[in-house]
C-alpha cells in the first residue's frame, strides 16, 4: 500500500459519495443492475461468482473509487475499473455496493488461540506471565477444551476482521488437529504452528497439511533457551526447505534477555543470527528489546518480526521499534498476542504505541501515517507469515480474504484520508461481512451457516472450569489500593 494519503477533495466528499447531510441507512444496502437500492442480504453474497462493485476498494496503492472486484473459486479473479469489467463480464450482474469499503482481511501474525479462556486474567499481571497463567492454562485444557477455546478465539478474530491468524504453538497435551479443525469450521485461514522443541515431529507435521486451503503448517519453539543449538538450527532449516515459517518468542522480557545472556553469551536475536538459525523463513514474535546490532541482523538476514503493541501494553517490558524497522527495511507483520481480536483497534494501537514511545519526544506527528500500519496489518503481515503470495492484497490471483465495511457512519464522515481514518476512528462495529477463501464466513458478526451464540453461552460454562482447574497464581492487580476508598460518581 502507498504511503500516499487519500485525499477526498479528489475522492469520497469531492464525488458526494459520502454525503455528511445524508441520513445513514439502517443497514447496509446494495443496488441491482438497473440501479434500485434494496437491502443487502447474506444470500446476495453467496455463489460461483461474484462481481462485486463497492463505493471504495483499498488497493495496494491505497483507496480507489470505481473499482470493480470479480471473485470466482476462491480467489480476485480481476480487478479493475468498473466499465471494464461489468463489459467484459455481461453474464454477471454486479452488486452494487453504495457507501461500502472492499479492504483485506486483517493477518494476525501472532497468536495463541488455546489461551482465549484466560485472556481477561492478564490485566495487572507482571511480565512474563507465560510462567504462571499460559502454560498452566494451557495444560489444563484436554481435547475437547482446547477445540472449544481455539474456535472461541478463531470466532473473535473472525468478528474483528481477521481473516488469518498465525498459532504460536499451543502447550496444551493435545494434537494440534483440534486447532485446524475449529478454524476449519470457523472458516479463518490459520498459519497452524507445533512446538517441536525436542527436535522431533517436525517433518511429519510440515507434510501432513498439504492440499489444505486453509491450513498452513508451521514449527515453533516458544523461546530459544528451549531448544538445543542444533534442534534450533534444524528447526529453522526444515521450514526453509519446506517454505513453512519458524516461530519463536525473541527478546521479549529482560529476563529473557539476562538469561541468553547468561546461558549462551548472547542475546536471543543475536544467538539466533551466531547458529545461522535466522533468515526469511524466521519470524520472531516481540522483538522489543533489540540492539543496534540486532536490528541490523533482522534488516541483513531478512528475517520477519511480529509487531505486538497491544501485548506490549498490556504484559511487556518496552515497544518494538516499529517505525524504525520500516525505515531499515525490517520485514513485520502486525499481531495480537491472544489480547483482543480487533484489526481495527490493532492497528490504532500500532500507531500510538509508536507515538508515545518515539513520535512525541522525535516531534514526528506524522508516525507512519495511516497507510503504514494498514499495510503491516495486510500485505506485509501475510508476508511475514509466508503468504504474501497467497493473501494479504485484494488483487488478481490471491486469496479473496476481505471485509466490507461500512462507511456510512458519523465515524467517518465527513472524510478526507481514508487511510488514516480507518486507524483511528474505525472498529469492528463497522465491518458487515467477513469473507475467507471467497465464501461468506460472517455476516453482522455472526455466522451464517452454524451457531456463533451457542458457542459463546458454551465458553462461558466451560472456561472458567478451565482456569479452575489450573490453578493459575495470579497477582493481586488490586493489592497497592487495599484499604483505599472507591471512587464515587459526585451528585
Amino acid at each position: 500500500m502507498g504511503r500516499r494519503g487519500f485525499v477526498i477533495g479528489a475522492g469520497l466528499a469531492g464525488a458526494g459519495l459520502l454525503d455528511a447531510g445524508a441520513a445513514p441507512p439502517v443497514h447496509a444496502a446494495t443496488t441491482t443492475a438497473a440501479g434500485r437500492p434494496h437491502a443487502l442480504r447474506p444470500e446476495d453474497l453467496h455463489g460461483p461468482a461474484l462481481l462485486l462493485v463497492p463505493e471504495v476498494v483499498l488497493l495496494a496503492t491505497g483507496p480507489a473509487t470505481g473499482q470493480a472486484v470479480l471473485v470466482r473459486e476462491g480467489v480476485f479473479e480481476e480487478v479493475g475499473p468498473v466499465e471494464r469489467l461489468t463489459g467484459r463480464h455481461r453474464e454477471l450482474t454486479p452488486l452494487r455496493l453504495p457507501g461500502t469499503l472492499l479492504m483485506p482481511g486483517f493477518v494476525d501474525a501472532h497468536h495463541h488461540l488455546t489461551q482465549s479462556f484466560g485472556k481477561a486474567l492478564a490485566y495487572g499481571q507482571p511480565s512474563e506471565i507465560f510462567t504462571t497463567i499460559w502454560e498452566p492454562l494451557e495444560k489444563a485444557l484436554d481435547e475437547d477444551t482446547a477445540h472449544l477455546a481455539a474456535k472461541l478465539a478463531a470466532l473473535e478474530s473472525l468478528r474483528g476482521g481477521f481473516t488469518t491468524v498465525a498459532d504460536a504453538g499451543t502447550r496444551a497435551p493435545v494434537d494440534v488437529a483440534v486447532l485446524a479443525e475449529a478454524t476449519q469450521q470457523v472458516g479463518v485461514r490459520c498459519v497452524l504452528g507445533k512446538v517441536v522443541s525436542d527436535g522431533k515431529g517436525g517433518e511429519r507435521h510440515l507434510e501432513r497439511w498439504h492440499g489444505t486451503k486453509l491450513v498452513h503448517p508451521s514449527l515453533a519453539i516458544p523461546v530459544p533457551e528451549d531448544a538445543t543449538a542444533a534442534v534450533l538450527k534444524q528447526t529453522a532449516d526444515l521450514c526453509a526447505e519446506a517454505g513453512a515459517v519458524f516461530q519463536t518468542h525473541v527478546n521479549e522480557h529482560l529476563a529473557a534477555v539476562e538469561r541468553s545472556l547468561k546461558s549462551v553469551g548472547r542475546r536471543p536475536v543475536a544467538y539466533l543470527h551466531h547458529i545461522k538459525a535466522l533468515g526469511p523463513h524466521t519470524l520472531g514474535a516481540h522483538a522489543t528489546l533489540l540492539s543496534p546490532t540486532e536490528l541490523r541482523y533482522l534488516a541483513d538476514t531478512g528475517a520477519a518480526v511480529s509487531y505486538n503493541p497491544v501485548a506490549s501494553v498490556w504484559k511487556g517490558n518496552a515497544v518494538a521499534q516499529a517505525a524504525v524497522m520500516d525505515a531499515m527495511g525490517i520485514r513485520f507483520g502486525t499481531g495480537t498476542d491472544s489480547t483482543r481480536g480487533d484489526g481495527f483497534r490493532l492497528v490504532e494501537a500500532a500507531e500510538t504505541a509508536q507515538r508515545l514511545t518515539t513520535g512525541l519526544a522525535n516531534g514526528d506527528t506524522v508516525c507512519g501515517a495511516g497507510a503504514l500500519w494498514l499495510t503491516h496489518a495486510t500485505s506485509l503481515s501475510a508476508d511475514a507469515l509466508g503468504l504474501g503470495r497467497v493473501t494479504g492484497e485484494v488483487a488478481a490471483g490471491k486469496a479473496a480474504d476481505f471485509l466490507l465495511v461500512d462507511l456510512r457512519l458519523p465515524e467517518l464522515t465527513p472524510s478526507y484520508d481514508l487511510s488514516w481514518e480507518l486507524v483511528r476512528m474505525a472498529d469492528r462495529d463497522q465491518i458487515t461481512a467477513v469473507f475467507v477463501d471467497g465464501r461468506l464466513r460472517l455476516w453482522h458478526g455472526w455466522p451464517t451457516d452454524w451457531d456463533g451464540p451457542a458457542l459463546v453461552r458454551r465458553a462461558a460454562e466451560v472456561g472458567p472450569q478451565v482456569v479452575r482447574k489450573a490453578r493459575l497464581r495470579r497477582v493481586n492487580p488490586h493489592a497497592d489500593r487495599a484499604g483505599r476508598p472507591v471512587a464515587r460518581a459526585r451528585t
